[in-house]
């Protein structure tokens, strides 16, 4: 077998390495192989990959295409100072989250300027996203906020995405204090739109800058054909948005959301392209109520491994069990011990036929509460306020969502029966979210959907063609 395109993922435990041929513009699926990450040098787990891919008989051309993604730095730190905690800031936390950083914080003008510089002196993020004011309205908060980043010492990237009438000023108080920082256009120029794009390149450039300090990493670089790596959860987003949306030449599948579970966390992704032709009127407050067509949330204490009490101390053991049928004290305490194992050796593979129960137990009340937490949900109260009556459907409605993604290796490594019941019992009570009524769920076996992201920047129609082929997705929306 031959490849001429490989595309790496450089994770916290392992290397992937997915290999495809391209070829009069149809593009195949050729192998996958993995090995452990060396975070010492990443470079030895990538000879590691390829000499695994080798193993399973294909050759790569000498002049292959090779691209890149990696969550091994664990994400930027990252800290969202905006002016209205419900519009702006909020706003900010949006991009920052669609372009794979990890959201430490959430600071506005409702925060006392003390608590904001503790803020940044004790978390030391690498990168601030400072929003405040659509175009043309308040200019004071951005500014405050660059004083404050200025006396915090911050060596932090700053990036400058707010009003664009004070953004000039709040660049020349940073540049004149040594402050690094980047001008893109306003995140929320109007009260009725948000403008993603523009802040994620950023973010993702300097995921790109701050990531070549791992040893080894700057070498992958000199190897990738576009000279970038993109945060891996970034690059699952993009290849959401490519299958819902679609390309030029061809329509997408429509409304999609995407389950993607982990060792540290549980990511959802929706895309809804509808979204993007609401009226400004229909869209309301956009931030309040989620209408942005691509939305992504973390949920940090949510993962396999390394927060594995998360997802007990949140469910409660009791409840855990219940999604597999167990009930007892001693099985609670068993539970409970398994997780606090997990935590301390996250590369543990379970093996015992108790294991693999919890472990799909752990997994389906993980994405159970991560969905809920992503959608929206049926109001049960009063509020004149806001004008909200009972029975109204409040943030993100997913309810006509028909492909329904799982991603992780608990979808590559479990069986067709295992992966389905994890998913179905996931969804099986949903309460009062707005949740997909009639989904179908697509489970990506060969985690392909990162590469399917980053192939689609620069083969956007063959990758799109090549995605509904390979999840069968015959029939266009």
């Amino acid at each position: 077998m031959q490849a001429n395109i490989i595309v790496y993922d450089v994770g916290s435990t392992y290397t992937k390495l997915t290999a495809f041929w391209l070829a009069e513009g149809v593009l195949d699926f050729v192998a996958r192989a993995q090995a452990l990450t060396t975070i010492d040098d990443i470079e030895i787990g990538v000879l590691a990959a390829k000499q695994a891919l080798a193993l399973k008989k294909v050759e790569v051309c000498r002049d292959a295409a090779a691209f890149s993604t990696s969550s091994a730095a664990g994400g930027l730190r990252m800290v969202a100072l905006g002016y209205m905690p419900r519009v702006t800031a909020k706003a900010a936390k949006e991009v920052a989250m669609s372009a794979g950083a990890r959201v430490l914080e959430i600071v506005s003008c409702e925060d006392l300027p003390e608590f904001r510089l503790q803020v940044l002196r004790e978390i030391k993020p690498d990168i601030v996203l400072l929003a405040g004011g659509t175009d043309g309205g308040d200019q004071d908060s951005m500014l405050e906020n660059a004083r404050i980043i200025v006396k915090s010492n911050s060596s932090a990237v700053i990036i400058i995405a707010g009003n664009k009438n004070a953004q000039g000023e709040v660049a020349e108080i940073l540049t004149s204090a040594g402050v690094a920082n980047i001008r893109v256009p306003n995140v929320m120029p109007t009260i009725h739109e948000l403008k993603v794009k523009p802040a994620r390149e950023a973010i993702h450039e300097q995921f790109i800058k701050q990531i070549t300090m791992a040893k080894g990493l700057n070498k992958l670089l000199n190897v990738v054909s576009d000279k970038k790596v993109t945060p891996t959860p970034g690059a699952v987003l993009l290849g959401a948005e490519l299958l819902a949306k679609g390309t030029f030449a061809q329509e997408g599948i429509g409304d999609i959301l995407v389950i993607d579970i982990g060792g540290a966390t549980t990511d959802i992704h929706s895309v809804m392209p509808g979204l993007e032709k609401l009226t400004i009127e229909e869209k309301g407050l956009v931030i309040n109520n989620e209408k942005q067509p691509s939305y992504r949330t973390v949920e940090g204490n949510l993962g396999l491994r390394v927060s594995a009490t998360g997802i007990v101390e949140t469910i409660g053991p009791t409840g855990v069990l219940t999604k597999i049928g167990y009930k007892g004290a001693e099985l609670e305490q068993q539970l409970i011990d398994y997780a606090v194992f997990l935590e301390k050796n996250p590369g543990h593979i379970s093996h015992s036929p108790l294991e693999k129960d919890f472990d799909l137990a752990l997994a389906i009340c993980a994405i159970e509460v991560a969905l809920k937490r992503h959608a929206g949900y049926i109001s049960q109260e009063f509020n004149p306020v806001m004008g909200i009556i009972p029975g109204i459907p409040i943030g993100r409605d997913l309810r006509r969502v028909k492909y329904v993604f799982a991603v992780g290796g608990l979808f590559t490594h479990r069986t067709p029966e295992e992966k389905q019941f994890v998913v179905k019992q996931a969804f099986k009570n949903p309460g009062i979210s707005l949740l997909p009524i009639e989904p179908v769920f697509i489970f990506d076996e060969q985690y392909l959907l990162y590469s399917i992201g980053v192939l689609g920047q620069k083969y956007s129609d063959v990758s799109l063609q090549f995605a509904k082929k390979h999840f069968k997705i015959e029939k266009e929306v």
